[in-house]
């Protein structure tokens, strides 16, 4: 192979890019991103925004400079990719060149998804997922005005945002049409619990809305949920994500909101592999394909894409949906499908709360606040029983749980104890 091309330099293709030298692939390895800054990581976007992280912490790995020179690479930037010809193993980028590769890893990430409205203020309406994005936000903060602010989005990174303003002192409105915080992660009774926690923080919620408008006017802007309209200083879009994936023409590789990949991160398309935020991998728990946009996922991915390059036997197995965030001095952890259907668990100890869903007999969902201790046990145990293992809780896992709040009855229900149907256990 003579030629590797990585379209997108994120984590995803950072991790490809260095596995192919680790793996001993001494061929050119051409770099394509419309941006000039080195891979950064969208979930600290927030943190650099406050104040609590410096600029040169958006990016782990180091510089661009210092990772081309360390692994040989020939970056080209500045230019988005416009059009890829699968067949032809031909990348057209929009400064006009045109350029040929053996191999190809799409990486291209996803952008901040904004709500069809007929048009949005040019000042004061923000987005975070990019560096530019928080030193925006960031310098807005700074600027000392802000009194009230409206953030759309009950997300991760929806509260992390709420939070900024809610240390700075202003008065913060978080909205959603949906009927909880946390909607595709925490089951509504727990998302309930959440938010009287961010209401008692002193931030304003309002769910079951839906933005309408965003219009500018001479002391700020009024945003506009149906027939209710609310006066802002600022507001801040965190409704979502897409796939960037604008210069595929629909033909192949097949997409459906990501790129279909296989356990080898191999496209439909001959010679072309997806990973990251734009790729649509295997869900361990449910078996089909879909975009899970974790920071760890994206590296696994990346990595697996480098050895079936180089024809090497690997096999990533998926993941199972999960988020991790600590905001407003309280954690929240979501491990499963929010949408299951089962046998719940309830267990309240000191402060912590953890709800749990069985669903045949096997953990489907589990919620937990607070305990972000428990978190590490209870991830590897479902991705096991997931992967199809029947080994139980081992007993220094067991140690952990115990320690950090949970009973030997718990466990057990947690693991393989059985529920009477219809019943609640606390």
């Amino acid at each position: 192979m003579k030629t590797i091309a990585i379209l997108g330099f994120g984590c995803a293709g950072y991790h490809c890019a260095k596995t192919l030298r680790e793996l001993g692939y001494e061929g050119a390895i051409h770099v394509f991103s419309d941006t000039d800054l080195p891979p950064y990581n969208p979930m600290l976007t927030t943190y650099y925004a406050g104040h609590r992280l410096p600029w040169k912490g958006l990016f782990p790995f180091g510089s661009l400079s210092d990772i081309a020179r360390s692994l040989r690479l020939t970056v080209h930037t500045g230019a988005a990719a416009i059009h890829l010809d699968t067949p032809g193993k031909t990348l057209y980028l929009a400064d006009g060149s045109v350029h040929t590769f053996d191999a190809l890893l799409i990486s291209t990430g996803a952008r901040v998804f904004l709500p069809p409205l007929p048009a949005l203020p040019e000042k004061n309406v923000y987005v975070m997922r990019t560096p530019a994005d928080a030193e925006a936000l960031r310098r807005r903060l700074d600027q000392g005005n802000v009194k009230q602010a409206v953030v759309v989005g009950a997300s991760m990174v929806g509260i992390k945002v709420a939070e900024l303003f809610q240390r700075a002192g202003a008065r913060c409105i978080l909205a959603d049409m949906a009927p909880s915080l946390f909607p595709l992660a925490a089951v509504p009774e727990v998302g309930a619990e959440l938010g009287q926690r961010v209401m008692e923080k002193g931030v304003q919620l309002k769910f079951g809305v839906g933005l309408t408008a965003i219009d500018e006017v001479p002391d700020g802007l009024k945003v506009s949920f149906g027939t209710e309209t609310l006066d802002a200083d600022v507001v801040v879009l965190a409704i979502g994500t897409r796939a960037n994936l604008d210069f595929l023409d629909g033909s192949e590789p097949q997409v459906n909101r990501g790129i279909l990949v296989n356990e080898k991160m191999e496209t439909s398309a001959p010679g072309i592999y997806a990973a990251g935020d734009c790729a649509s991998g295997r869900n361990i728990q449910t078996g089909q394909n879909q975009i899970i946009g974790l920071w760890a996922n994206a590296g696994y991915q990346g990595r697996t894409a480098a050895g079936a390059m180089l024809g090497k036997p690997v096999d990533y197995p998926g993941n199972m949906p999960h988020n991790i965030t600590h905001f407003m001095d309280m954690d929240f952890i979501g491990f499963g499908d929010v949408r299951a259907k089962g046998e719940i668990i309830r267990c309240r100890r000191d402060g912590f709360f953890l709800y749990a869903i069985r669903q045949e007999g096997t953990l489907a969902l589990v919620n937990i606040v607070d305990n972000h201790i428990i978190s590490g046990v209870i991830k590897n145990y479902m991705t096991r029983k997931f992967l199809g293992s029947s080994e139980p809780i081992s007993s220094m896992q067991k140690v952990i749980l115990l320690r950090s709040g949970l009973d030997e009855a718990i466990i057990e229900l947690l693991e393989r104890s059985p529920l009477n149907e219809g019943v609640t256990y606390e």
